[in-house]
């Protein structure tokens, strides 16, 4: 009986998208694939993704990868939220990850706090999230807590080098037999009768043949959209900032367990601390800031000296009308581009990567399975817009910026999700939402929306009884954190590259 052919996926462009790609393909499929990745080393990677979300402890794990090994290669720090710094008047908040209070039954903790709230026994919603008290005292740990059974596991992420980790999955994809092929693309072949991508044309008249083309060549888009003609969605009435500038500095003094997001005139600036160097760069609108404007606010805005000149970047917020055409599947930014807030660049190749394996056509029909991937990863990259555009559209600056994103018109969606928290403290995430209810519950509080009202069912305990119980969490959060060791000790203890970590 004959052998059939393997089923060849080639994934064109490498970076952090090509190379998770490569390393997970690797590592779930069978001996009846073989994997190609062609990159070039003369085209560089936009590579300024450095915080990531925690999903992607699941993909590390799903890979076999050692947390420790993996945060020493890629000189890792860890994360345990997103600080807002001038967002509102109000001054700063955190988006932090986990739990905020407990649920009381069927009684979302929420409704509790808004009860005691009104009722004036209510602390910051901050003091009731352990990642929150934790991450702004600069204290980490792994695993269940230590003081109190009713208290959460804080889930935590990572800021890394994304070129260190491309590097880090490379040798780890190479090893379990992919093969890498230097050199530019040229051209892209396609066949007559459907259309479908038939080999990728390298320099020096190479020729890589595949059944199935992973697009992970960034902006270009090389296949999805130069080859394929798919189009691009522009979102960029709801958001707006087109360009960044990034820029590494000198490793952060303060070493903090968390990203920092600051609003400015014309957009926002980041900040993110890795062990060796701090990450950070300026995202703005160029209708309100000029690039040269930009780049002085960005480092007269450094912590620390900047260790090289600021790289540019240009970009549209949006996403591809489809991310699978024919035989190819965009990835990364080849699929579309949502700014850095919420850190979700990374994710997005992760669970396009899981769409991948979970809907990988081999043999079979493609036209059913391609509609199913369409449709989630456009409910995906939706969903997330909309939690993007809520920080920009609830704010009470009095730049020209800052006012036109609060007059612009929600899309129906996001205006439901606002209209119903205002009115009862309800937050309804929709089937498949990345971001949960707490999640926002913490922009809505920290942007200033106000609840209005709350669950019947947090009317029936008494005023003190609300008020005893908020206080018993604040406490447990207080005594956990202050037994946790700093970020920089916890750092030096679970995959330090170095031992100069700062104190």
């Amino acid at each position: 009986m004959a052998t059939a052919a393997p089923y060849r996926i080639v994934v064109a462009g490498g970076g952090t998208a090509g190379w998770m790609a490569a390393a997970a393909l690797a590592r779930f499929l069978g001996p009846g694939f073989t994997v190609t990745l062609v990159e070039s080393d003369a085209i560089g990677t936009v590579g300024v993704g450095e915080a990531t979300i925690p999903q992607i402890q699941m993909f590390n794990a799903s890979l076999g990868i050692d947390e420790d090994a993996f945060v020493a290669a890629t000189q890792a720090s860890y994360k345990l939220g997103i600080e807002f710094v001038g967002w509102t008047k109000s001054g700063r908040y955190t988006h932090a990850f986990g739990d905020v209070g407990r649920d009381n039954g069927l009684l979302a903790f929420r409704h509790t706090w808004l009860r005691g709230r009104a009722e004036g026994v209510a602390g910051p919603l901050a003091a009731y999230a352990l990642n929150n008290v934790a991450a702004l005292a600069g204290r980490m740990q792994r695993g269940p807590a230590r003081t109190a059974r009713m208290l959460p596991e804080m889930p935590y992420a990572f800021h890394f080098d994304a070129g260190l980790y491309a590097r880090f999955l490379r040798r780890y994809a190479e090893a379990r037999g992919v093969v890498r092929q230097e050199g530019r693309i040229e051209a892209v072949a396609r066949a007559g009768e459907d259309g479908h991508v038939e080999a990728l044309h390298l320099e020096g008249d190479r020729r890589i043949e595949g059944d199935l083309f992973l697009d992970c060549t960034g902006f270009h888009a090389r296949l999805i959209g130069e080859a394929m003609g798919v189009g691009y969605q522009d979102w960029s009435r709801w958001l707006p900032c087109d360009r960044a500038l990034a820029v590494p500095s000198a490793r952060a003094r303060d070493f903090p367990p968390y990203t920092r997001a600051t609003a400015h005139g014309a957009g926002w600036q980041w900040r993110i601390p890795l062990q060796h160097r701090t990450g950070n760069g300026i995202v703005y609108a160029s209708r309100h800031l000029s690039d040269d404007e930009a780049a002085a606010r960005l480092l007269a805005g450094l912590d620390e000296p900047a260790l090289a000149d600021p790289r540019p970047l240009r970009f549209l917020a949006g996403r591809r009308e489809v991310c699978w055409a024919g035989n190819v599947i965009a990835l990364g930014l080849a699929s579309g581009f949502l700014e850095p807030l919420e850190s979700t660049s990374i994710h997005l190749i992760q669970s396009a990567i899981e769409r991948v394996l979970q809907l990988l056509p081999g043999r079979r029909p493609l036209a059913p399975l391609r509609d199913r991937y369409n449709r989630q990863a456009a409910h995906e990259m939706e969903r997330i817009r909309d939690f993007l555009i809520l920080h920009y559209w609830a704010n009470d600056r009095d730049e020209p910026f800052w006012r036109e994103r609060r007059e612009t018109p929600l899309p129906d969606g996001l205006a439901e999700k606002i209209a119903l928290w205002r009115e009862s403290g309800d937050i309804l995430p929709d089937e498949g939402d990345l971001f949960s209810a707490v999640a926002w519950l913490q922009v809505l509080v920290g942007q200033g929306i106000a609840a209005r009202g709350h669950h019947p069912l947090a009317d029936q305990p008494p005023r003190e009884q609300i008020a005893e119980y908020l206080d018993l969490i604040a406490k447990l959060n207080a005594r956990e954190v202050a037994q946790m060791p700093s970020h920089p000790d916890f750092v030096r203890a679970h995959g330090a590259a170095d031992t100069e970590i700062a104190a």
